[in-house]
């Protein structure tokens, strides 16, 4: 049928423009969050411009002299070393700490930006935003964690320098800022992954939706027609059943006809039958599958050439399961009709075999026929699928949802070789 190949490429369709739609959000938030990051840079860099700047304006020390003097006051006594290099780091630094200004600044603009400042040396002067206390003595795990964000952070992004060239009265200046990623940015990052995620949810509980009402829908369908063919088929069964009777009462009549006409009569009805015990919820009985079994094998061998196709059955006769006779026969006639079928120039083999497994019964039917390709497997209990071209492709469905949603087994295809032939497993519960 042509409907199913439409429905396929529809869902290809479907797929590939939800892909694309993945595809361009991905790309557009990329791009978001890379002009995010160079406006951070940019806003950095204008900051440590200007931290560079009051540095170069305050780093004239005016007590340096004084400094100067007292260094030479104690240079005559050695036991005051320690004092002196005091005195020099002192005389060094300038007038004031402007670093507090500098990172008032990024709380203000950029409040969730992570930023450390180190000396030359590497070491580090002060911090924002980071899960380190700003003020009061580190403790090693502190100070370890500390250095362990510079690495991070000078990975991420390239460190931007505040440098103050030395002059002849001053000592120049030279420090890092090291910062990471914002917040934002990193929220934004995992934004289009949780947007696909719940549209991808979406998607799933919609199709499943879509698909548990298309299978209501055809579940109705099913069963409507089912109802409505028993309903149709019942009144002319009953009127050719009572116009036989009155053939035989007047006598006259072929008798072997009758016999004829009176078993496909009898075939009739119990499809009649069959339709109406679709359209409603089958009773199962514990019995035997042998006598299903053998009455199915002996209507198809009516249907077999005389010579070339054999059938032949291996069911134990104590093998039970709880069935509906009427529509497991059916069932195993649709299976063995397929493997029928399948026989090419009529000849080889049917066999059907049932075995016991603890609290599971399987019944495999396997003929010598054709086989099934591979790529079609996947499709040969799809409804309206057939290789006949007469064929409305029905059989194994309706089989497959008999064994599944009446008897609560399973009926699936075992294996098949291309020229060698085909199995289907029909697997049904003992209680």
């Amino acid at each position: 049928m042509k409907s199913y190949p439409a429905a396929v490429n529809l869902k290809l369709g479907l797929i590939v423009f939800a892909v694309l739609i993945a595809l361009v959000s991905l790309l557009y938030a990329n791009g978001l969050v890379n002009r995010l990051r160079e406006r951070e840079r940019a806003g950095m860099e204008i900051w440590a411009g200007a931290r560079e700047e009051v540095a170069r304006s305050t780093i004239r020390n005016p007590y340096r002299d004084e400094f100067a003097i007292m260094t030479e006051a104690l240079a005559d006594d050695e036991g005051n070393g320690r004092m002196r290099e005091a005195l020099a780091w002192a005389a060094r630094l300038p007038l004031g700490d402007h670093t507090n200004f500098f990172f008032e600044l990024i709380s203000e603009y950029y409040q969730d930006v992570p930023a450390i400042i180190t000396d030359s040396l590497g070491t580090p002067i002060t911090w924002r935003n980071l899960s380190v206390p700003l003020r009061g003595a580190l403790t090693a795990e502190d100070s370890l964690k500390v250095r362990e964000r510079i690495q991070q952070m000078a990975v991420m992004y390239q460190p931007i320098l505040i440098e103050v060239p030395p002059g002849d009265d001053y000592d120049g200046l030279l420090q890092r800022v090291y910062y990471d990623e914002s917040r934002l940015i990193r929220e934004l990052r995992i934004f289009p992954y949780v947007q696909l995620l719940f549209v991808g949810l979406l998607i799933v509980v919609g199709y499943l939706g879509f698909s548990y009402v298309r299978r209501n829908e055809q579940s109705k369908l099913w069963v409507g027609m089912a109802r409505e063919a028993a309903h149709q088929l019942g009144t002319p069964l009953s009127s050719l059943m009572g116009w036989v009777e009155l053939m035989r009462q007047h006598g006259g009549a072929d008798t072997g006809s009758l016999n004829e006409v009176s078993r496909d009569l009898r075939r009739l009805s119990r499809i009649a039958n069959r339709f109406n015990d679709i359209g409603s919820t089958p009773k199962l009985v514990s019995q035997p599958l042998a006598p299903t079994i053998e009455n199915t094998a002996d209507y198809i061998r009516w249907r077999m050439p005389q010579h070339g196709v054999t059938l032949v059955l291996d069911v134990p006769r104590e093998l039970r399961a709880p069935l509906n006779a009427e529509l497991f026969g059916w069932v195993i006639e649709n299976i063995l009709k397929n493997a029928l079928d399948a026989m090419q120039n009529y000849t080889g083999d049917i066999k059907v075999t049932a075995r016991g497994e603890g609290r599971r019964v399987y019944v495999d039917c396997t003929d010598t026929g054709k086989g099934i390709e591979r790529s079609h497997r996947k499709e040969v209990f799809r409804p309206g699928y057939s290789t006949k071209k007469r064929g409305w492709g029905l059989g194994l469905s309706l089989s497959k949802r008999i064994i599944k949603d009446y008897h609560g087994g399973s009926l699936s295809l075992l294996h098949s070789t291309p020229g060698q032939g085909t199995t289907f497993r029909i697997e049904l519960p003992v209680s």
